[in-house]
């Protein structure tokens, strides 16, 4: 794939290296994960040259014929992971499928609740630098103080105190899993919207792994990589009545088809113009993967190595906050390392780990230093990582958390990255 770059020597350049970076660091960056070569090449195939504004068989220009073909693969196969009744595929991100929802369902001024960023939750969720908290008025709910976990009567209190139109489920940096019936429970008690953004979870939500939310919440959206191990983007779904095992008040019928109007036409013309075709195709080879039986075995891997990499690293005397994880992520808190986030993600950095700063539940640092870090397993378990590997992964942050500015020690270390990736080829083909 390179060859078509070599007329381009700088980019050449750029290409070569970030491929040498991805195969010689451990990536424990939550959110990332490592496409295969199928998705890669239709990420960057001729779908690209195609301008393709509206829908399959509704768009605004022609010759979409082979294109609409693409999209409506997508959302057949990602209906069939989630048992979905409705699908868009088209927004560019997750942070955009969150906003064509918001759009959807509020009006500017109103009211919602979201976890608390500083809490585990996403930008988009309701920061005050982020259109979701500057267009509406975003009350954040906090995790307990005590268990750091999700207080459903925390939640409820909050939704009795403010009466929003909408609560947002799912978070960014959370490592439990949620309980979308109670979520239900106090929507509707207090008609509210409820909506989910499973965009981290999603792929082992896929495999039954984690609580599905789809027969709970009026909307849910997603990114497609992370733990689905797809192209950069995002979806909007809409749950099957018939998956609703408690008689709730769900979309059905023609307020189904309604609602699945208004999200296609929020989305485009909405938010957005023409859709990525390339990215759709490559979606929908991503969901064709997730469709596999080897897809859930990978899942399942995740949750385990997620676990093992936690509890070695609480035996090393490392507070995970929650006390551990259900998912592929662990919030590391490094108050008792006497290290801030920043600190901690800049000398794992020098020795090839790459992990990200991110705040604890009461943080006492500011957003841009931060008292922990994150760390995911998606990616490493896609290179054929496992338990064994993720023993030595919480020796190797150790060693660089507790010396911090010894050079030859963060060398060592970066030594030992190189030698333990080897063993794992990454991208073989394009090298």
């Amino acid at each position: 794939m390179l060859k078509y770059l070599e007329n381009d020597k700088e980019i050449l350049e750029i290409a070569k290296k970030e491929i040498l970076r991805q195969q010689n660091n451990l990536e424990l960056i939550a959110s990332e994960n490592f496409v295969s070569m199928s998705v890669l090449s239709a990420a960057g195939s001729v779908l690209t040259n195609k301008y393709a504004e509206g829908y399959s068989g509704k768009r605004y220009y022609g010759g979409c014929e082979v294109v609409d073909m693409a999209e409506d693969l997508a959302i057949d196969r990602l209906k069939k992971i989630f048992n979905a009744e409705y699908a868009n595929v088209q927004p560019h991100s997750g942070s955009q499928a969150n906003m064509a929802v918001l759009m959807t369902l509020l009006k500017p001024g109103d009211t919602f609740l979201g976890l608390s960023l500083d809490h585990g939750g996403h930008l988009t969720h309701g920061s005050p630098v982020n259109f979701s908290g500057q267009l509406y008025k975003a009350i954040g709910y906090p995790l307990n103080k005590d268990t750091q976990q999700l207080d459903y009567d925390i939640v409820e209190n909050l939704v009795k105190e403010h009466k929003p139109k909408l609560i947002i489920t799912g978070a960014s940096a959370y490592s439990r899993d949620w309980d979308y019936s109670k979520f239900r429970e106090i929507a509707d008690r207090y008609n509210t919207l409820l909506m989910c953004d499973m965009a981290h979870p999603a792929g082992m939500i896929a495999k039954g792994l984690l609580n599905n939310p789809l027969p709970y919440c009026d909307v849910v959206t997603s990114t497609t990589h992370k733990t689905l191990r797809g192209p950069r983007g995002g979806v909007i779904l809409i749950g099957k009545d018939k998956e609703n095992p408690m008689g709730i008040k769900t979309l059905k019928g023609d307020r189904l088809k309604m609602m699945s109007e208004v999200f296609d036409s929020q989305v485009m013309p909405g938010i957005q113009g023409g859709p990525l075709m390339h990215i759709i195709m490559a979606k929908a080879v991503a969901f064709g993967e997730v469709l596999s039986e080897s897809f859930k075995g990978y899942a399942q891997q995740i949750k385990k190595n997620a676990k093992v990499l936690s509890d070695k690293l609480i035996k090393l005397d490392y507070k995970i906050v929650s006390g551990g994880t259900d998912n592929h992520l662990m919030l590391v808190d490094l108050t008792n390392k006497n290290i801030s986030g920043k600190a901690a993600e800049k000398a794992l950095e020098k020795a090839n780990i790459t992990v990200n700063k991110n705040m604890i539940p009461f943080d006492t640092k500011s957003p841009f230093v931060t008292s922990g870090i994150r760390i995911g397993t998606p990616a490493m378990t896609t290179r054929g990582m496992k338990e064994q590997e993720m023993e030595i992964i919480a020796d190797l942050i150790n060693q660089v958390i507790v010396n911090p500015e010894n050079e030859t020690v963060i060398e060592n270390v970066k030594k030992d990255v190189i030698n333990l990736c080897s063993k794992f080829p990454l991208y073989s083909e394009l090298t």
